[in-house]
């Protein structure tokens, strides 16, 4: 996987921004107070730790890809990065952080159990994950079922996003996994999601 993550990074322009970056930071930040100790899972170039650590946080960068974790220590020199190696648990503590924060990370993880497993392993008792992933419900399905060279493309099987969720397939699962859903809301074909570990 880590291979395929740099190749996907090196492909990315340096001045490439997230997909609805400003919605997203305003979601995180809303919900994440001074002090703060966040895991930033699936950092990427690093923007949102620096929002983080300029919000008064304390943003711990996990991401897959080396090229990504390059970019984020050049965006942010000071910032706390590590690599997650394949088959390795999170290079994070039991119960070392006050929030997780995966901005449209999920939707590229091929087994979504163990990877949530362990979120709520470094989660303190009550900590919080936020989480936002591309919306698939009813409306954009039918969207793309009216346009085959829309769905193919969206649906493509290079494409990096394995797994499509709406609300209630994601409340689901992370009721599954032993988080209790406190707040789940669709915004600009996004879902935003506020859980707390069980």
């Amino acid at each position: 996987m880590s291979a395929l993550a740099d190749a996907i990074w090196e492909a990315l322009p340096a001045d490439a921004v997230p997909e609805r970056f400003a919605q997203r930071r305003a979601f995180l930040l809303a919900h994440v107070k001074p002090g703060d100790t966040v895991l930033d899972l699936g950092c990427g170039a690093g923007e949102f730790s620096v929002a983080l650590a300029a919000h008064g946080a304390q943003p711990v960068g996990v991401d897959v890809a080396a090229e990504a974790l390059r970019r984020a220590a050049q965006r942010g020199p000071a910032l706390d990065l590590r690599l997650w190696r394949d088959g390795e648990p999170l290079p994070v503590g039991d119960n070392a952080v006050d929030v997780v924060w995966a901005g449209e990370v999920i939707e590229h993880v091929a087994d979504v159990a163990p990877w949530l497993s362990e979120v709520r392993r470094v989660l303190r008792p009550r900590g919080t994950l936020l989480l936002t992933t591309p919306h698939h419900g009813p409306l954009t399905l039918l969207r793309l079922a009216l346009s085959p060279g829309r769905r193919d493309a969206h649906f493509d099987p290079r494409s990096d996003h394995l797994r499509f969720f709406s609300p209630r397939t994601l409340r689901a699962l992370l009721h599954d996994l032993g988080f209790d859903v406190e707040r789940l809301r669709v915004r600009r074909a996004t879902i935003l999601a506020l859980a707390r570990r069980a």
